[in-house]
């Protein structure tokens, strides 16, 4: 934080968990000292029978902490994207909204390294490419998430000191949940067999890869100035310029391209991406690709077409 200008506001997300507890507990002793405004908001999902103490218990926590203000956010939690995505998509929308409302700079979450490097193995396990495996962003519009290089044990060690009493979120401990499998059985295995620092050593990896990505998707974007084009709800790729182009920029274009069109982030694979990238590079008559969210791409004369159901 101490890179913000004096004067500005910022929440802090918390959840009334160790992680969201800890960073706020930071967030009150350090941002009087940097002159910042600080002060919280509670998201309540609904999921839970009771949730709604829950999160005016850690309202008041916060409040004792010292910030102001804080406020609860209720949400309505959707079905799009399985339960956990649909829980981030109304938990993300619910802190937009309460920063927007309350003339926040930015809003704090309290993501830890532990969590960037389950971010990782789940990147991947769903073969995603470079941009999954950079795991979380420490800066993202609005958003930090500043303990991205602190183990989870340092958040629970702060907690005790400062006499804050955490709540524990049933959900963490539901294998129904592939980021629980991965905190209780896959990185435990991976510590057991390769010994310990797997965690930091994800972490890293995380870091390094995003380097390397964010510098890719700048020249991208660049190409996609050239090579793509938007008319009568669909995008349009120019096989042209996009075939005499390196793999890792036409696949980002393409990628890009397949989110314009409709696509969700979460749904679009390394998989399609490729079968549609040979639409280009191994064209031998391809009808048309089917992508998620109903988007197709085919390829009509020099063009690579994405629309939503447009392919014949």
């Amino acid at each position: 934080m101490a890179e913000l200008p004096r004067g500005t506001t910022v929440l802090v997300a918390c959840s009334g968990g160790a992680d969201s507890l800890a960073l706020a507990a930071a967030t009150a002793f350090e941002a009087p000292k940097l002159g910042l405004s600080a002060g919280a908001v509670v998201v309540d999902h609904g999921l839970q029978v009771g949730s709604d103490k829950t999160a005016e218990v850690a309202a008041g926590q916060c409040r004792g902490l010292g910030l102001e203000p804080v406020v609860v956010r209720a949400v309505e939690v959707g079905t799009e994207g399985g339960p956990e995505g649909a829980a981030r998509a109304a938990r993300y929308d619910a802190l937009r909204d309460a920063a927007d409302e309350l003339g926040a700079d930015v809003v704090l979450l309290a993501h830890t390294r532990d969590d960037q490097a389950e971010t990782v193995l789940l990147g991947l396990a769903r073969g995603s490419g470079a941009r999954s495996l950079a795991g979380m962003a420490p800066t993202a519009g609005l958003l930090r998430r500043p303990l991205l290089e602190v183990p989870r044990s340092a958040t629970a060690a702060a907690c005790i000191a400062s006499g804050l009493r955490p709540w524990h979120d049933p959900h963490n401990d539901d294998p129904q949940y592939r980021r629980v499998r991965v905190r209780h059985e896959v990185l435990p295995v991976l510590e057991e067999a390769l010994g310990p620092g797997v965690t930091e050593a994800l972490a890293r990896t995380a870091s390094l890869l995003r380097a390397d990505a964010d510098a890719l998707d700048v020249l991208a974007a660049d190409l996609a100035e050239t090579a793509v084009h938007h008319a009568e709800g669909e995008v349009r790729c120019d096989v042209s310029v996009l075939e005499e182009e390196a793999t890792a920029l036409r696949t980002r274009v393409l990628r890009q391209a397949a989110l314009e069109a409709g696509c969700r982030a979460n749904d679009l694979t390394a998989g399609h991406i490729s079968a549609v990238d040979a639409l280009i590079t191994d064209w031998r008559g391809q009808r048309w690709i089917d992508l998620p969210q109903a988007v197709k791409a085919a390829r009509k004369g020099g063009f690579l077409v994405l629309a939503k159901g447009r392919a014949r």
